[in-house]
């Protein structure tokens, strides 16, 4: 592929310092494109661009209903170019064309949704306190806009984020991950073709140390979404209180799956699987703590594990490819560190636990899907996010057991509830500290629904009207129509 560019200002620039980054498929390590390895100054650069055009510009003056109208000619776009758009995302990731080509219909959802909202919210009157006073609420953008995404669903996370900035007249600057950034430099070219004016959406490439911490301190950015690890969230929300800037943070999760005796067994099971293995495991979402009804224990492990020798690893192009790779070396090492760990905590190995011996494999960072039991809050695989393909079971006899260990977590994204008696389930999940929690299902989304965190999870949320709310200040406008003197002096 050719040299792929940074978009500043509504130009398609290199970045200041001349430098690069190769960008490889993890099947394999293929070079598949070449991208500018920006830094502080581009991030500068960019801040400045979307400062001017929030300040000066005409975007958050523009009428909701032709920003909405923007904002769906994005969608068409992104349903126009699907198939490229799915195979640059597995390019990127290494999942399967089939999981990108959903990932996009989603995408396309995201921008469709927000499209509706843009015009959607003319403000509120409230009671006036004095006989000849109107009294109004309304929502203004927040400003500029900083953006950081993860390399997981690098242009799912992003659509979350673009969407609904754009919807509300904000300006912003998104930094992709520096491994996976194609998606989103293609949907940036479909955004100035659906006419996103220069300075409002700006796309600054390169390592978080660099660009995302010079978009968390710097002082013109109003608000900054991130996405990603706790370590790194912990220091964006220090970097960013230089200037009280609006902090919207998910961190992750570590999400229990409890799976009660009267649950419908071989559906359970085959959701297990999916609640964890799509995308080798790399999902904030991802069910990775079964926590399974000791009566039925024995059984539903063997059923997992049976399953699980089966999976087809390879090529996200592959039509019989189930599982693809880990992202890069650098993660696969601490996938198998995680798993080691395991081992040393006590847990018991069911399967897995090793890379495959596959030589067609060899090249690719792919691991083995991987099953333990025996396990216990107090072990370190219970309690930290592996984010590869790893599920840990635990036990429990009694209800307020089971939902005393989906809660013993320093998270709280999101969790599931298997079982047919549905009065029990609701006596569960109105206890679960979780921010999404499923009833005989798992690890479904739509863009209509608010998704984010307790606890340590995060803070804010995106999707649904709370996601666009969250682009947002609200203004409280009083007007007396018959000013009249107090005469207190």
């Amino acid at each position: 592929m050719s040299l792929k560019q940074q978009y500043i200002n509504g130009k398609w620039v290199a970045a200041i310092s001349g430098k690069t980054r190769d960008i490889s498929n993890p099947f394999n390590q293929e070079v598949i494109a070449t991208v500018p390895e920006g830094d502080e100054s581009d991030a500068k650069a960019a801040i400045a661009a979307a400062r001017e055009a929030f300040d000066n510009g005409e975007w958050s003056s523009t009428p909701a209903t032709e920003r909405g109208a923007i904002v769906r000619k994005i969608a068409e776009l992104i349903e126009r170019d699907k198939e490229e758009l799915a195979r640059l995302e597995s390019l990127d990731t290494g999942k399967t064309v089939e999981e990108s080509r959903g990932d996009m219909d989603d995408i396309a959802g995201v921008f469709r949704y927000y499209a509706e909202l843009a015009d959607k919210d003319g403000g509120e009157l409230i009671d006036s306190p004095v006989p000849n006073g109107i009294s109004r609420v309304v929502r203004e953008p927040v400003g500029v806009c900083g953006q950081i995404t993860p390399w997981n669903y690098p242009l799912l996370q992003a659509s979350w984020k673009l969407a609904p900035a754009l919807a509300t007249g904000n300006t912003l600057i998104m930094k992709p991950s520096e491994i996976t950034p194609l998606t989103t430099i293609k949907v940036f070219e479909l955004m100035e073709e659906a006419g996103v004016p220069a300075g409002v959406a700006n796309l600054v490439l390169g390592a978080g140390h660099k660009v995302g911490a010079e978009l968390a301190s710097n002082v013109d950015v109003d608000l900054i979404s991130f996405t990603g690890g706790i370590v790194t969230g912990k220091k964006i929300m220090q970097a960013a209180s230089v200037n009280v800037k609006k902090l919207a943070l998910e961190l992750g999760g570590k999400n229990p799956n409890i799976i009660f005796a009267d649950a419908d067994f071989d559906t359970a099971v085959d959701q297990a699987l999916n609640g964890v293995f799509f995308h080798a495991g790399q999902i904030c979402s991802a069910g990775t703590r079964l926590i399974v009804e000791e009566r039925i224990h024995d059984e539903f492990v063997s059923a997992l594990v049976e399953r699980v020798k089966k999976f087809k690893l390879g090529s996200g192009f592959d039509e019989e490819t189930q599982m693809g790779p880990l992202i890069s070396a650098e993660h696969l090492e601490k996938v198998e560190k995680y798993v080691e760990t395991g081992v040393k905590e006590g847990a018991t190995l069911a399967v897995g636990g090793r890379c495959p011996e596959d030589p067609e494999l060899q090249k690719g960072f792919f691991y083995l899907p991987t099953i333990f039991t025996d396990c216990t809050t107090d072990m370190a695989i219970v309690q930290e996010e592996a984010f590869g393909p790893v599920i840990t079971v635990e036990k429990f006899r009694a209800e307020e057991e089971a939902v005393k260990l989906a809660n013993d977590s320093i998270y709280g994204l999101a969790g599931g509830v298997w079982t047919n008696d549905i009065a029990k389930a609701e006596r569960c999940v109105a206890k679960m500290r979780m921010g999404t929690v499923w009833i005989n299902e798992f690890n479904l989304y739509f863009p209509h629904a608010p998704w984010g965190g307790f606890k340590q999870s995060g803070i804010g949320r995106e999707l649904g009207k709370l996601g666009i709310e969250e682009y947002t200040e609200t203004k409280h406008i009083f007007q007396n129509l018959k000013p009249e003197p107090i005469n207190w002096f």
